[in-house]
């Protein structure tokens, strides 16, 4: 908590709400035999596919914001599963391209509908998905996604740190 205001600061907000969505994403996708985490790779490649693009998992990686190690280990398992195919680049060997399987766009397709609806629930005390809170609250999100994030530096004796709080 800051010292200057009462109440949980926007980094622990964040972190709670982020950690609400994935769990909420994660139980409403289960039935898909998907997690978020592939729900967000899958996603992805459904929307890059549709816009004429076969990503590179150095690409998919730098488009979500994943370590390219993170993104390889999901794209492994989703492949295992019959819902992604990995093949190397004609251009660059040393590259892996992704595409969705014919399964996995139908499973895709039917996770963008669920996770759309829990999202419409997830919005409603601020108007629904198209409501002006909504998209003021979607330009904050991306303007803090927008800015860099260098860690501070470490001091030793810094009274500014609260010990045991989250983000």
């Amino acid at each position: 908590m800051s010292k200057s205001s009462p109440g949980p600061t926007p980094g622990f907000l964040v972190w709670r709400l982020a950690n609400r969505w994935r769990v909420a994403v994660d139980r409403a996708l289960a039935p898909l035999g998907l997690t978020h985490a592939q729900y967000t790779l899958v996603a992805s490649l459904h929307g890059m596919r549709r816009a004429g693009e076969r990503p590179s998992q150095r690409r998919l990686a730098d488009h979500l914001g994943m370590e390219a190690l993170y993104v390889s280990k999901l794209a492994r398992a989703l492949e295992s599963a019959g819902l992604v195919e990995r093949a190397r680049d004609p251009r660059d060997p040393r590259a892996v391209q992704l595409s969705l399987t014919e399964e996995g766009q139908a499973v895709t397709r039917r996770a963008v509908a669920v996770v759309q609806e829990l999202l419409e629930r997830l919005l409603e005390p601020l108007g629904g998905l198209d409501a002006p809170r909504t998209r003021a609250f979607t330009d904050e999100l991306r303007t803090l996604l927008d800015a860099p994030l260098t860690p501070p530096a470490h001091h030793e004796n810094s009274d500014e740190t609260d010990e045991g709080t989250p983000p």
